[in-house]
C-alpha cells in the first residue's frame, strides 16, 4: 500500500479485509442491470458479474509527531454470526499493516470513529482475560456526539451485529471516548464534519492539504457515476443522498483527494463532475 503525504500529513491505509464481494442489488436496492449498460467499458468493471468489491481499512494519518487512525474496522474474535467474514476472526492482515509501519497499538495518539457500524470500530477493543478492553490504550478515542446518542437509546432494537457493546460502551467506560460536535478539530487542520445519512451523527474528517476523509458516505465507485444510489445500510437514505452529492460536489470544485472506506487500493481518487456524474481522475 502506498502512502499520500500532503505537505506534513502522511496518509496509509491500513487493511483489514483486503476484498469481499456483495452482490450490487443487496448493496443499492435501486440498483439495476441497465445503470451498468450506461457505463464508459472502462467503468463497467466496478460491477462484475453482478457483484461488487469493497474493501475495509483504516486511514492512519502521521502529522506533527502524532499517529492517528480514522475508524477501526472488523476487528478480532468479534461475535459477528450473522456476518460470517467476520466472525471470530485472528485479525492477522491489519496487525501486520501496522506493524510494517513501525507501530504498536501503544503508539496511536487518536482514534477517530467516523461512525459506529461494527466494520468500522472492531479493532476498538481487543479480548484480554475474557473482558473487552481498548487496543490502544494510549489513545484519545473520538466519535460524534450526536452519533453516540443515536445508539446509546437504540441499541438493543437496531445494533444487529453487538458492536455497541463489545466495541464503543468499554472505551467509554474508560473515560477514553471524547464526545465532539461539527467543527471541532481534531488536530491543526484536521475538522470533523457533520455529515448525516448513512448514520445519524456520521461525521467527515477535512484536511486543509487537500483531502476528505469521508468514510461510508460512498461506499463504491459506482454511485461518483450514480451518486442518487444510498446503500440499504443507511440509516436515512434520502439525507444519505443529499450528503453524498454535497460531498461530492465540494470535493471536485476544491481539486481535493477523496478518500472513502471501502474503495479498493490505493483508496484515495480525484474527481471531476461530468454533467450529473462524477468521473475519478487521479
Amino acid at each position: 500500500m502506498s502512502n499520500l503525504t500532503l505537505g506534513d500529513l502522511s496518509i496509509t491505509g491500513l487493511t483489514d479485509i483486503k476484498s469481499f464481494t456483495i452482490p450490487a442489488k443487496t448493496l443499492f436496492p435501486d440498483f439495476n442491470d441497465s445503470l451498468v449498460k450506461s457505463l464508459e467499458p472502462s467503468e463497467q468493471l466496478i460491477v462484475s458479474k453482478g457483484l461488487i468489491n469493497l474493501t475495509i481499512r483504516s486511514w492512519l494519518l502521521r502529522q506533527s509527531g502524532q499517529n492517528i487512525l480514522i475508524d477501526t474496522c472488523v476487528g478480532a474474535e468479534k461475535n459477528r454470526p450473522n456476518h460470517p467474514h467476520w466472525h471470530r476472526r485472528d485479525g492477522i492482515e491489519w496487525l501486520a499493516a501496522l506493524d510494517k509501519e513501525g507501530l504498536k497499538p501503544e503508539d496511536i495518539d487518536i482514534v477517530m470513529c467516523t461512525h459506529l457500524h461494527a466494520d468500522h470500530v472492531g479493532w476498538n477493543t481487543k479480548l484480554e482475560n475474557g473482558s473487552w478492553v481498548p487496543t490502544f490504550k494510549n489513545a484519545q478515542y473520538v466519535c460524534g456526539r450526536h452519533e453516540y446518542n443515536y445508539w446509546s437509546a437504540t441499541y438493543k432494537e437496531t445494533d444487529k451485529h453487538g458492536a455497541y457493546e463489545d466495541s464503543v460502551l468499554p472505551i467509554v467506560q474508560k473515560g477514553q471516548m471524547q464526545f465532539v460536535d461539527d467543527g471541532w478539530e481534531l488536530a491543526k487542520g484536521l475538522e470533523a464534519q457533520l455529515s448525516p445519512g448513512h448514520t445519524p451523527g456520521h461525521l467527515c474528517l477535512k484536511s486543509n492539504k487537500g483531502a476528505l476523509f469521508c468514510g461510508d458516505v460512498i461506499h463504491s465507485p459506482l454511485q461518483l457515476s450514480f451518486p442518487e444510489l444510498s446503500s440499504a445500510f443507511c440509516e436515512n437514505p434520502i439525507l444519505a443522498r443529499k450528503t453524498r452529492e454535497k460531498i461530492l460536489t465540494e470535493t471536485s470544485d476544491s481539486d481535493s483527494y477523496l478518500i472513502p472506506a471501502h474503495f479498493a487500493d490505493p483508496g484515495w481518487t480525484k474527481i471531476k463532475k461530468v454533467g450529473s456524474r462524477y468521473k475519478q481522475i487521479v
